[in-house]
């Protein structure tokens, strides 16, 4: 459990601060993609925990393309359909929903996230609490988004922006 989730500055604790940030958050049209500029396809921290942990970190701080990647990852090593890749599923369909925020797509936001409250929905039944992620919260976090997506496109070359509330350990 994380006691002190936001730091007194105002920016989101670490849950793997022993690793780095990309050079840039990835927005398609405004970066070059990712893949030419070293970042990996599959973001594999060595173990599932810390992979998770670093995920996190990036949706928290506004890396939502590569934090799609890093869940991405586990998606495919807990298995697609078990309850953990099923809640992975739905934390993937967040982060897209955060480029969509980037890029200026709110139907894009809206669709990504009303995926990512459905699977979170069905999971509720099953568990309450999963992989450190109270699942009734997580539903009821992209229930809000959908109701009033926000919109804040990038510019070329513009820095990572945090555009959902950081997302807590419990």
């Amino acid at each position: 459990m994380v006691e002190n989730l936001i730091h007194p500055e105002g920016a989101p604790c670490r849950f793997a601060p022993e690793l780095p940030f990309p050079v840039y958050a990835y927005v398609p049209g405004r970066h070059p993609h990712p893949s030419r500029t070293g970042f990996a396809r599959t973001v594999d921290c060595g173990d599932l925990n810390t992979t998770h942990r670093y995920a996190l970190d990036l949706f928290n701080y506004g890396y939502y393309w590569e934090a799609h990647e890093a869940w991405e990852t586990l998606w495919h090593a807990y298995g697609r359909h078990s309850l953990e890749g099923r809640l992975i599923h739905g934390l993937i369909a967040l982060a897209a929903a955060g480029v969509k925020v980037r890029e200026g797509n709110a139907l894009g936001v809206v669709h990504h996230v009303r995926r990512a409250a459905a699977i979170f929905r069905d999971l509720s039944a099953e568990r309450l609490v999963m992989l450190g992620l109270a699942v009734d919260a997580l539903t009821a976090f992209a229930e809000e988004i959908a109701v009033e997506p926000p919109c804040r496109p990038a510019e070329k070359g513009a820095p990572p922006e945090i555009v959902f509330t950081p997302l807590m350990l419990v």
